[in-house]
């Protein structure tokens, strides 16, 4: 188990300072989403807590290999107004306050290849807000993310393969990772949803959605979802960010049994921080992601699985790979 949950890792006062600064440029950033209205006593004015997500993707739940897009995990806490059960039409309603953190590798831990991509210690912390208008589901995100040895991660991976009896990113490695730097980074997704009731899978949802974002690393994508099960019908989906799978985040009463999720997309990449030329890789242009998931759904216990293939980043990169994906919800 790869995990990559870092906050805890960070022993110096170097890396405290470097994140503290993230976390207080992302709260001034939350701003500037929009205000949202006056909310129950008690609540501050970010509303209430309606409940969290979290999502965890690794290629060794995948391909079983630790290269590229090697681990991700993201949580995220939605903020609103008390007995919110769904997206509402007004931005600043629901805010979605998001940290992840991603460890991105080459193919070979211990030795450096200029061929290869750098080694990326990423975390980023940030604001989403979400609305519905006209049937047509929205999200506005603004995101600090920082990268480079101040975030611990490249430390907390040496320590995790070193506990597990695993080969650890050698310092050749991760003296080419990307440097200390913050990045600003803005998002948008828009998706329009179509249900179907079939009498062979019973509850269908097709879901096209565009995505775009500029910063870290700047695109734009377009690609659709195939949800099947009343799973996939409540609350709000959050998208994340490595894999395009979908997640819940809200404390509903969600629907018992199987649900199951196939989806696609594509993206044209305009430039990544992550992959420059100064660093001797070429970024691809073009950057594909196939899909699938299934959910089930207890009475206090939710579990979804999903695998992700994702296409070659840059020129050099041989083939793509496969992550596997976890997300659990619990409810006592």
């Amino acid at each position: 188990m790869r995990t990559i949950i870092t906050a805890l890792t960070l022993g110096s006062f170097q890396r405290f300072s470097f994140l503290a600064t993230l976390s207080f440029c992302a709260a001034l950033g939350a701003a500037t989403v929009g205000s949202a209205p006056a909310y129950a006593e008690g609540t501050s004015r970010w509303g209430a807590n309606l409940g969290t997500g979290r999502f965890f993707s690794n290629d060794f739940l995948g391909d079983n290999k630790d290269r590229w897009r090697s681990g991700a995990y993201t949580v995220s806490k939605l903020r609103g107004p008390l007995g919110l059960t769904g997206l509402p039409t007004q931005f600043g309603t629901l805010n979605e306050l998001r940290f992840a953190t991603q460890i991105i590798a080459p193919a070979n831990l211990g030795t450096a290849d200029p061929t290869d991509r750098p080694y990326v210690g990423m975390a980023s912390l940030g604001v989403h807000s979400h609305a519905v208008k006209r049937g047509v589901e929205m999200r506005v995100g603004l995101d600090l993310v920082a990268t480079g040895p101040s975030t611990g991660i490249g430390d907390f991976h040496s320590w995790v393969h070193d506990a597990l009896g695993a080969t650890p990113p050698s310092d050749a490695v991760l003296g080419r990772q990307i440097a200390d730097h913050i990045y600003p980074t803005a998002s948008l997704e828009v998706a329009r949803p179509y249900a179907l009731d079939t009498k062979i899978l019973g509850h269908v949802t097709l879901r096209p959605f565009v995505n775009a974002q500029a910063g870290v690393e700047s695109f734009v994508r377009i690609g659709g979802d195939i949800l099947i099960g009343a799973a996939f019908s409540q609350g709000v989906l959050l998208r994340d960010e490595v894999t395009g799978q979908l997640y819940q985040g809200l404390n509903t009463d969600p629907a018992k049994g199987l649900s199951f999720l196939l989806g696609a997309d594509v993206a044209h990449m305009f430039d990544s921080q992550l992959l420059r030329a100064s660093d001797g890789v070429t970024l691809t242009k073009t950057r594909t992601r196939a899909r699938a998931g299934l959910k089930w759904q207890g009475e206090r216990v939710g579990v979804f699985y999903g695998v992700t293939y994702l296409g070659r980043e840059f020129e050099a990169q041989p083939e793509g790979q496969i992550v596997g994906s976890l997300s659990l919800k619990l409810d006592f």
